[in-house]
Formats: C-alpha cells, structure tokens, sequence
C-alpha cells in the first residue's frame, strides 16, 4: 500500500518507514502539531492482526491511536479500493 497521510484534526499523522508500507508488513505515523510538524508521538499498526500501538505524548498519542483504528476500519469496509 502507498503510504497515507491522516488529518486527524489538532493532529497530523505523517507516515514513516514507507518501505515497511510498501512491503504490507507493518504501517507507522509520526503524531505531529500541523502547523510546526513537530512530533508529539508515533503510532504503529499491524496489518494482519490490526493492532495498535503507540508511544509518546499521552494525548497525542492516543488521538493518533483513534485516527488509525478509523482508517484501518476504512481499509476493511471497502478491501481492494
């Protein structure tokens, strides 16, 4: 998969380690302040069993955490799109 980029409001989630994306073995995002790009926390998921994980900055982290559940839920309402 491409990697993808969520505005997930207060946050902006910027993808990371894309070769992993490209491979389909594991999807990240740094959890940054939008207007400054600075990262507050970084966000993992697994593609096959969907867990997330997280590390950083509590709140951050935690929207960051949201976001990602949204859109792998996304992924699996509409496979192959």
């Amino acid at each position: 998969m491409e990697p993808v980029e969520i505005n997930a409001g207060r946050w902006y989630l910027r993808a990371l380690h894309t070769a992993e994306w490209a491979a389909d073995s594991g999807y990240a995002w740094a959890v940054c302040e939008p207007t400054t790009g600075e990262p507050f926390a970084e966000v993992t998921a697994d593609p096959v069993s969907g867990e997330v994980s997280t590390q950083g900055d509590a709140e951050a982290a935690a929207a960051g955490a949201e976001a990602v559940r949204r859109f792998l839920l996304q992924l699996v309402a509409q496979p192959g799109e």
